[in-house]
């Protein structure tokens, strides 16, 4: 587990995907800082997340650090991360 949350996550996204909208919405209510990163768009984007973790199979995946990352809506996560916001 990373020791320093960073500013921003990255969500890796597609689009109409109710756990991505799920992740925005708890990330906002959070007020965690986000940027959106579209699969549909960037392909390349899927070997990455491929690297991270073999199993990551949907999206959402949700970048804090090549450390910290999960696949899926997990509100525990967001709050676990939000608690560690500077």
């Amino acid at each position: 587990m990373s020791d320093m949350i960073h500013d921003e996550v990255i969500v890796y996204s597609q689009p109409s995907c109710g756990q991505c909208i799920a992740t925005y919405r708890a990330l906002e209510s959070k007020g965690i800082r986000y940027r959106v990163v579209d699969l549909s768009e960037h392909p390349e984007a899927v070997d990455y997340i491929q690297e991270l973790d073999s199993r990551y199979r949907g999206a959402p995946v949700v970048v804090v650090d090549d450390q910290d990352h999960w696949s899926g809506f997990q509100p525990a996560e967001i709050d676990r991360i939000a608690q560690h916001r500077s």
